[in-house]
Order: structure tokens, then sequence, then C-alpha cells
């Protein structure tokens, strides 16, 4: 073993100016092969996110899930990951990246074949909250060991190909999961699609454990537990009467916990001000909301990706509860969404950002409601007859406009932030856009069975196209706020477009 320092500061994760590596760093085909398994852990991890939406129908079929587990068992996974991915980078910076991107992608890999076997519905969301919790342990220590990997006039290719990476995953991830639960592989139905980690996370874990070097940061960063547990208990407060009210009959004590919740939410931000001011290092740098531009671009994002997520969840159960699709039809028919969008946000990054600032931001948001507006439209014409192609028009105008602002907001939203604390800001606006998931499936998902519990008894096209209509109109009206709130960003940004 040697010890090597590394003096160069990263405006990307806003690491300590001096980093301690205690393997030595990889090269040439090494550092390739370290680096495909960091990708793999990401992959995993982005594709989850979403995978799951298309064989919501066949999981509650075979495990007779209700409507508020269906949420959950979306939604239980990106609420985790929010919650302790600030802790997670932590973590790796005090007792090494390495050791903790290893531990979190075993307990992944074990946790996607419990999913895969999980023998009820609320074994089901359980197990996809401990997933989130070990991809929060995982995640963070891709960007920091990408950091220590390269040198700075390396990094610019590796964090290219790893944004388009994430691009690609989180748009894949239902056409991915209707494949897998199609064919059926040795009768394994929708459990396939957590199955399929346990083999790439094999073979990441192999390729980590030789080639990934460790690294910690030399300045050893608070914990902050208390912090973390008071934020999680506020959050479910909230969440879980929003979520499970309806098959509960809202009762009052749903809204006193969701009173409750809310004050203690206030309640950890003041202190977290207080922490913050007294010198002490907060769990959350609540002060970058002063910042304009971090605000309005965390408050686009959240907007973006609550629209979104409550847009997977009803399209889905729409195509194949409602019209009768078969899991593959209904996850194929995304296919285009996911070119318009892989191919718009490149689009959006390397000429429009440079061309007309924070407006391929509100462009974005307009084309994407308008495409929902579309959808709406379709859905209203629709009948169980209707072909496939009479949705694709919509669904590509929709991945346009999510292509302009996904890529994009990222640089608006960290543009001024200083040096210093660019890596809490970029932490921060990674766990809000997985709380913004969250959130939007728990909020907009309960409008969404409460609309098809209202219609009553009716054909199945009759039953969940005018929930499916309410949802997008509320996406829409959402995306319609995210133009406002994209004013608030820097009107030009800096792109490095070679």
């Amino acid at each position: 073993m040697s010890t090597i320092t590394r003096s160069d500061e990263s405006p990307v994760t806003g690491r300590s100016p001096v980093d301690r590596v205690s393997d030595t760093l990889p090269t040439g085909r090494a550092r390739t092969v370290a680096l495909i398994s960091l990708f793999l852990a990401s992959a995993m991890e982005l594709i989850d996110v979403t995978i799951v939406n298309v064989a919501l129908p066949s999981i509650e079929a075979d495990l007779q899930a209700t409507g508020s587990q269906l949420q959950w068992i979306i939604a239980a996974y990106p609420l985790a990951f929010a919650i302790a991915l600030i802790t997670g980078s932590r973590l790796g910076d005090r007792f090494g990246r390495k050791r903790l991107f290893v531990g979190g992608l075993v307990a992944f890999t074990l946790l996607s074949a419990a999913c895969g076997a999980a023998p009820s519905a609320e074994m089901l969301v359980i197990f996809r909250a401990l997933q989130g919790l070990a991809a929060a342990a995982m995640v963070p220590q891709v960007l920091s060991s990408l950091q220590v990997m390269y040198a700075p006039e390396e990094r610019g290719k590796a964090m290219g190909a790893f944004t388009a990476l994430a691009g690609i995953s989180t748009v894949i991830g239902p056409v991915l999961g209707a494949v897998l639960t199609d064919l059926d592989i040795a009768g394994s139905g929708w459990r396939a699609i957590f199955l399929v980690n346990v083999p790439v996370g094999l073979l990441a874990l192999v390729a980590a454990l030789r080639w990934i070097p460790e690294s910690r940061s030399a300045v050893s960063p608070g914990l902050n537990p208390g912090a973390g547990a008071v934020l999680a208990a506020g959050l479910l407060a909230v969440l879980y009467p929003l979520t499970m009210g309806r098959d509960l009959g809202w009762p009052e004590w749903g809204f006193a916990l969701m009173v409750a919740g809310v004050v203690v939410l206030v309640g950890f931000v003041r202190h977290q001000l207080r922490a913050q001011r007294a010198g002490l290092e907060p769990l959350v740098n609540v002060e970058l909301y002063r910042g304009r531009g971090f605000a309005g671009g965390t408050a686009v994002q959240m907007l973006l990706f609550g629209a979104l997520s409550a847009y997977f969840l009803a399209q889905t159960i729409y195509f194949q509860a409602g019209l009768g699709w078969s899991v593959l039809k209904a996850g194929l028919v995304g296919v285009p969404f996911a070119i318009a969008t892989s191919a718009a946000a490149g689009f959006g990054v390397t000429r429009l950002v440079v061309r007309i600032g924070r407006k391929v931001l509100q462009v974005g948001a307009l084309v994407m409601a308008f495409g929902l507006v579309a959808m709406a439209v379709a859905v209203n014409l629709a009948s169980v007859t209707t072909p496939w192609w009479a949705f694709v028009a919509p669904m590509v105008v929709t991945g346009v406009g999510f292509g302009l602002m996904v890529a994009p907001v990222g640089l608006f939203a960290l543009a001024d932030v200083p040096v210093e604390h660019a890596g809490s800001a970029s932490g921060l606006f990674n766990t809000s856009g997985q709380l913004a998931n969250a959130v939007g499936i728990a909020v907009i998902g309960s409008v969404f069975f409460e609309v098809v519990q209202s219609v009553g008894r009716a054909a199945p096209v009759d039953l969940f196209a005018p929930a499916f209509q309410v949802v997008l109109a509320i996406a829409a009206v959402l995306l319609l706020v995210s133009v406002a709130a994209a004013r608030a960003v820097p009107a030009k940004v800096e792109v490095d477009t070679h």
C-alpha cells in the first residue's frame, strides 16, 4: 500500500482540497475497469428508481397489493435514499469511500435479491426502503472516486460519460422492466426486475475490490445522526398519512400527524440555521437557499421530478389496467419518450444553454406541459381498440420537454454556489430531486387513486382515464409554476462543449 495526497479541488464535488488516497491509483485498462464498476453501480441505482413502475399491475395481482402499497413500493426507495444521501457522503469522506462503496454495493445486491423474493407487499416495501439506504451509502462515493482517479484535466470526459449514463438509465428503466417481466425468466415474472441486479452487482463488486482506490477526506466531517433521524421522522409523519389516508378512510389522527410532521420539519430547519450560525456543521446547509439561483434551480428540479414521478405511475396503470395492454406493450410504448429525452438533453446542454441561457428551462417546461395536455386529449379519445401509435406524438413532445430541463437544471442551480459549498449544494440538490420523486408519488398518486375510487363501477378504460387526466392536469400546472421559478436562476452559465 502507498499513500498519495492529491491537492486539487473539484468544483463538481467540492471535496476537501486534500484527499488522502491509501492505494496506488489505477491507470490504463485498470482504471477503465474501475470506472465500469462505478458506472454499473450507478446504473443499477438509477434504473431501480423507475424500473418498478411498469410491473405494478403484475405486483398488484401477485401480492394482492392495495393502491397505497403500490405507492409505497415506488416511493419508499427514493425517500430512504434522499434521507440518507448526505450521511452516506459524509461516511465515505470519514471512513473511506471504497469501503462505503463496497459495503453499499453488497447490501444493495443482497436487498435486490430480497425484493425479488418478497413474499408480500409489506415486505417488498420494507426491502425497497432498505435498498434505498444501501444506495445512499454507495452512490455518493462514485463522483468522489472519479475525482480521485482522474486529474482535473481528465475529468471532463469521465463526468460527461457519467451524466449521459444517468440520463439514459433513468428513462430506460420502464422499458427494461417491461422486457424482463414479459420474458418471465424461469417463471420469475416481475421478480426479475430486481433479481437482474444480482449478477450485475457481483460483476461490479469483483472489479471494485481489485481496482477502485481507497480514499477519504483529510478533514473528517461530522455525522449528525440525530438531525438525520429528526428529518426522517418529519418526512414520514407527512407522507405516511398522505399515502395511506385513502385506505384508512382519512382518519383525524392522520391529519394531526401531518401537522405534527410539518412542525417537526420547521423546527429542523430552524435548528440547522442556529447550528450554522453558531459555527457548527449542519446536516443541511439551509443558508444555501438564500441564493436565488440555488433556490430557484432546486424548485425547478423538484417541480419537474414531482410531476414526472406521478405521470409515470398513472400512465403505467392506465395503459395496463385501463386499456388492457400487456406489460411489454406498455413498456415499449415508452421508447419514443426515452429517445426524445436523450436527444433533447444533449441538444439542450451543448447548444441551447449557450444560446438562450435559462430560457431553455422555461421552453422545456412549456413543451413538456403541452405534451401532457396532448396526452390528456389522446386519453379522452382513446378506447380499448386504440392503437399504440396514437400516444407516440404526445410522449415524444413530453420527452423533448423533459430532456430540455433535466440536463441543464443542475448547471443553473449550482452556477453561483461558492466553491467551498459546492459539495453540500450538489448533495442537497440531488437529495431534493429524490424527495420530489417520493412526494409526487405520495401526493399526486393519492389523488389518482381517489379519483378512481370516486368513479365507482365502470369499464376499466372509463375508470382509469379520468384519474390519469387529473394527474396530467396537475403535472402540467406544476410545470407552468416551474417556468416562473426558473426566472430566479442565473441568466447564463459557462458550458464546456468540447
